[in-house]
């Protein structure tokens, strides 16, 4: 079975939870810097017309099938994809493995108020859970340099960026050889939903593929967002068709 999938030129890894845990423990121990990204059907459609975007997945370590519209996609075209690994949950996971075998972490991104809620919940879900630091994403260019020396000089891990799609992928990229964190991922709203600010659709609707659903419902300023969806499945007919 292949290993990778293709959705609309964007290669993705066609992995299961458990599978990109391993992986993800591969590369704290190889201790070199690894991007992760989580492609849902609104990164594969922004890579369509972003080059940067669609060069940076293209040259990422791993990139999961994040999202409904993804997993349907590559089944649609024929490939067995395994399962659907949801960004938010892979970051969980992620962070009850780092609980465990000691790994640091950073978290980057969101509002003030918001990320250090989101460590206090973290540290109280995974105990023993290592944030060696936490920065909120409001920067500009000229900081860049200042955030990576920040993060460096606390020796992560583990670097959970929360700026949001392209922006957390093109900051990674960027500063990733520089940041020298043997896994650097971008998060989205995780953090969001870690300190409540954000609801998660109910387990019965993540598992009928109706989590988007929800989060109009919960945030009707999406709708535009959302709207990337029906192009999405759009683009995935036509393509097949020719």
């Amino acid at each position: 079975m292949s290993m990778k999938a293709t959705v609309l030129n964007v290669s993705i890894d066609n992995v299961m939870m458990s599978e990109a845990l391993d992986k993800l423990e591969r590369f704290i121990e190889e201790k070199t810097p690894h991007l992760v990204a989580t492609a849902n059907a609104e990164m594969v459609m922004l890579a369509q017309k972003d080059c940067e975007l669609a060069d940076i997945l293209a040259k990422a370590d791993l990139v999961v099938p994040d999202g409904a519209g993804v997993v349907w996609a590559a089944r649609y075209q024929g490939y067995t994809m395994i399962e659907r690994v949801a960004g938010y949950d892979l970051a969980q996971n992620l962070l009850a493995q780092a609980a465990q075998k000691k790994y640091r972490v950073f978290f980057f991104g969101s509002q003030p108020a918001i990320i250090e809620k989101a460590k206090l919940v973290a540290m109280e879900r995974y105990p023993g859970l290592c944030i060696v630091g936490t920065r909120h994403g409001f920067f500009t260019a000229e900081d860049d340099a200042d955030i990576v020396q920040e993060i460096v000089a606390t020796n992560p891990d583990i670097l959970l960026a929360a700026l949001g799609v392209p922006k957390q992928e093109k900051w990674l990229a960027k500063n990733l050889a520089a940041l020298n964190v043997p896994v650097s991922m971008g998060v989205g709203g995780t953090f969001d939903v870690m300190a409540g600010a954000v609801k998660r659709a109910p387990l019965w609707m993540q598992r009928i593929s109706l989590e988007w659903l929800f989060r109009l419902l919960c945030q009707p300023q999406r709708a535009i967002r959302m709207l990337a969806l029906p192009k999405f499945a759009l683009k995935v007919m036509l393509r097949k068709k020719h």
